[in-house]
């Protein structure tokens, strides 16, 4: 070895943790999907459901049966009735809201786990200028009247018609909503 090998720093040894994944990623993979503004400023984006009741589609897993959306709600009353085979998840990002059935309240930063097979009444009380709310929704939601009877129900493939035409009135286009469905 020379001197000035011999007074060469070694070379600075690679933090693997730094190096991103050499392999291919699996064929069948569906792509990811990142949505930057998960509450939207461009109304348009906003699917109606009733007068100053709207959700945003993030995520609709034609495949599994299942969606990822927010909801927004500026008024207050009774939105739903409703009944859930499988389970649900909910991260309340602005104001709040209750069930009927329970004692609790869903507030700002609160996540809330609903069982499957329960019944509740979703409510935004008065004081609540808007509420806005991330839910995960996991097979269908069953609409019933107090005694149980079915009124309706949606599921991936309602919410997905409804976003078509919401977005194809708009003028974004009956496909927009492809980027959202997985």
């Amino acid at each position: 070895m020379t001197t000035a090998e011999q007074r060469a720093p070694a070379p600075a040894a690679v933090d693997e943790r730094w190096q991103p994944y050499r392999k291919p990623q699996p064929a069948e993979a569906v792509p990811e999907l990142v949505v930057a503004a998960a509450v939207p400023q461009d109304e348009r984006l906003w699917v109606p459901i009733e007068d100053n009741v709207w959700f945003r589609p993030l995520l609709l897993s034609a495949s599994s049966g299942y969606w990822m959306s927010v909801l927004r709600v500026r008024r207050a009353g009774v939105l739903s009735r409703h009944r859930h085979p499988q389970p649900v998840h909910g991260y309340v990002i602005k104001g709040s809201w209750r069930y009927l059935e329970h004692d609790w309240v869903a507030s700002e930063g609160g996540y809330v786990y609903e069982a499957p097979g329960e019944t509740h009444t979703l409510v935004v009380d008065p004081h609540v200028d808007e509420m806005i709310t991330l839910f995960q929704v996991n097979g269908t939601m069953i609409y019933v009247d107090p005694d149980g009877a079915v009124t309706g129900f949606d599921d991936v493939f309602t919410r997905i018609d409804k976003c078509r035409a919401h977005y194809t009135a708009t003028g974004l286009g009956d496909r927009f909503i492809d980027q959202f469905i997985r």
